[in-house]
């Protein structure tokens, strides 16, 4: 679900002050978008359910602290990135790449040709994004999945500009080189 720019009517100052109703409003617009995040730098099903929950919780806690309403998403998403990188931390780098995952489900709509091709080139694309290192692979994940700026994807990260630009160079070309390892 590519992340869509922050819609007026989200009910973050009703959340600020409690409202359950708008709390619930704000996780069900975020939730799937930021579990797919998680699970595509984690790896890991319970480890990425675990992430999210723990990232609402936080925001809960600290959503006084947000000075623009307007940024929420990015603000959740910074939440959820700090904790892939204490869970990776926590578990170690040998640990960080489990395939441990579920295939998604196929959409009914192609035929069975198209989707075999589809299951593969998704498969093929997990597989080679796997092998970034999971600063490169934020990025990429970040601006071509959630469709955020490279400044959100600054702020998510809590890395300069230069270097999110920087890594997405980085990583387009580590992609490019494991494409063209494979013909």
């Amino acid at each position: 679900m590519p992340h869509v720019a922050e819609p007026e009517h989200l009910p973050v100052a009703a959340a600020r002050a409690g409202d359950r109703a708008a709390w619930r409003v704000l996780f069900q617009r975020y939730q799937l978008p930021l579990y797919a995040y998680v699970f595509a730098i984690v790896r890991n099903e319970q480890a990425s359910l675990d992430i999210v929950q723990e990232a609402f919780i936080r925001a809960v806690r600290h959503l006084g602290g947000l000075r623009e309403d307007g940024k929420f998403g990015g603000w959740l998403f910074g939440i959820a990135h700090q904790q892939c990188i204490s869970h990776w931390r926590r578990t170690g780098r040998e640990n960080f790449f489990d395939d441990n995952f579920v295939d998604e489900p196929v959409d009914d709509g192609p035929g069975p040709a198209e989707a075999l091709l589809q299951v593969e080139q998704a498969a093929e694309f997990r597989e080679r994004i796997a092998q970034l290192p999971p600063a490169q692979r934020a990025v990429l994940i970040l601006f071509y999945l959630e469709d955020f700026s490279l400044e959100e994807i600054a702020r998510v990260t809590g890395a300069p500009v230069g270097t999110v630009k920087s890594r997405m160079h980085h990583a387009k070309r580590a992609m490019k080189k494991l494409y063209e390892e494979r013909t």
